[in-house]
């Protein structure tokens, strides 16, 4: 029986699309019960994952998904620990954000990139509608931002997917590799995404209802070819991603400029709160760790602490 390579392209709950390494597309289905180790998934394929499959007649079997390098998850709606993988083998995340029209939160985003940073999906900063900053005050609010987040060593961009600003700088970054856009609503993801090829028209129903009814509805996620030699996984599901649990006493490993000085703690299981001789805390003080970025970290350590104690309490 000949194994043949593919990758997973759409998923459609229990039927996938393959893509063979020749660019044929077929239909395959799963092959008995998959168990991933160590991870309780609703899901055990996923848009982005490279696997081996057989076929019986004209449809594939797959018997083996390869090792990912990361992925994405959301939580599951019910009670369960379990979540549900919606990409794999992702190479880059671009967080579209506004700083007006809508604002987004710098809380959202520490939370957001701590999640990525958890999962190892590298992420840029993409600041869309930039020619509305037009005063003082907005040009000035996006110069703070983009000095915390280059202290912190993130890739940023700025864009404006209405007059083409910055799409020839993305399409550069994007090229040869699987991206992932997000975030809020309103920010103008589908606007960008569409500025990238005029015949991709990515569908905007989005989440919207899935974040309305507060219900589990399934959800789809496709990989899509783009003209400039970059793939681009549409799925509706990463708006919750920035909620993934983070455990508290490794959450600074999810903070580059915090990891990076770890060494010089004087406890190697310092959290960078109370303990003394803290290379961190010192380097907050001397204006080399961004003060919002550290008082955001304490603000997800302490929720994520309330979140662990009261989840304990709910077992005991």
């Amino acid at each position: 029986m000949e194994e043949i390579r593919g990758l997973v392209v759409k998923s459609t709950g229990s039927w996938y699309d393959i893509e063979k390494e020749d660019g044929q597309r077929i239909s395959a289905r799963l092959k008995g019960k998959f168990r991933l180790k160590g991870l309780k998934s609703t899901n055990p394929v996923a848009v982005g994952d490279f696997i081996r499959f057989h076929m019986e007649g004209e449809e594939g079997v797959i018997h083996t998904i390869e090792d990912r390098k990361n992925y994405i998850v959301r939580r599951s709606i019910n009670l369960s620990k379990q979540i549900q993988i919606i990409a794999a083998n992702v190479d880059l995340l671009f967080l579209v954000i506004t700083i007006d029209s809508p604002p987004t939160t710098l809380g959202f985003v520490d939370r957001f990139l701590a999640g990525a940073e958890a999962y190892r999906i590298p992420t840029v900063l993409v600041y869309n509608k930039i020619d509305l900053y037009q005063t003082a005050e907005q040009k000035e609010e996006l110069e703070r931002w983009k000095a915390i987040y280059s202290s912190a060593g993130y890739e940023q961009l700025e864009v404006s997917a209405e007059e083409k600003t910055g799409i020839e700088e993305l399409k550069a970054m994007m090229k040869g590799k699987t991206s992932i856009f997000s975030g809020h609503s309103g920010v103008g993801k589908s606007t960008l995404v569409n500025a990238l090829d005029e015949n991709f028209k990515l569908k905007t129903s989005e989440i919207s209802d899935f974040h309305k009814t507060g219900k589990h509805t399934t959800t789809f996620a496709e990989l899509f070819e783009l003209p400039f030699g970059g793939k681009i996984i549409d799925t509706p599901g990463i708006k919750g991603f920035g909620t993934v649990e983070l455990e508290s006493e490794v959450l600074s490993h999810y903070f580059p400029e915090m990891r990076s000085r770890m060494g010089g703690c004087k406890f190697n299981n310092c959290v960078h709160i109370n303990e003394p001789k803290c290379a961190v805390k010192e380097a907050v003080e001397a204006g080399e760790i961004a003060i919002e970025r550290y008082e955001n970290y304490l603000s997800i350590y302490h929720d994520d602490e309330r979140e662990h104690h009261r989840e304990k309490g709910v077992r005991g």
